[in-house]
């Protein structure tokens, strides 16, 4: 496979050290492929750290569709990477096509695509674009979350 992993951490050694940002990043391939795969390794990512996968799952999937289909030059790899830091994810998609800047559309009603940046804008908190150096943009969205409830203590617990 074309990809390689940066990385799933959480940053702090221990419980005590512990600074709440979690962090993943992988390199996959420009492709509708790469692009599914982005969004299946990040839902499996937020699962497993125990945070809502729902809405960011659309946001992903968007992103990567649009990495692997506007931003695609041959040869070249699009990156996706989540950072959680307190009770927000951000969603970054990484590409080589700083040529081409996304912008929302409002499509003819009939058209049966160009409607991926309006639904990211509607279930993401805030969105945009960052020039990096060139050739490379990022297109990034974050989201707000309720952090997870702790399980109830069982201790001194009584069954009935």
């Amino acid at each position: 496979m074309n990809q390689q992993t940066q990385g799933i951490a959480e940053h702090g050694s221990g419980p005590e050290l512990d600074t709440g940002i979690r962090n993943f990043s992988m390199l996959l391939s420009s492709t509708p492929r790469g692009a599914r795969l982005a969004r299946l390794l990040a839902v499996d990512t937020l699962r497993s750290w125990g945070l809502p996968h729902e809405r960011a799952s659309h946001v992903i999937a968007e992103l990567a569709a649009n990495a692997a289909t506007h931003g695609r030059l041959p040869g070249r790899s699009f990156r996706l990477t989540l950072y959680v830091v307190g009770a927000t994810l951000r969603i970054e998609v990484s590409d080589t096509r700083g040529d081409r800047m996304p912008v929302p559309q409002v499509p003819d009603t009939t058209a049966e695509s160009g409607r991926g940046l309006l639904l990211v804008e509607t279930l993401a908190d805030r969105w945009g674009v960052t020039e990096e150096r060139f050739p490379r943009k990022t297109v990034w969205a974050e989201l707000g979350f309720s952090p997870p409830e702790p399980a109830p203590s069982r201790s001194g617990a009584v069954d009935d």
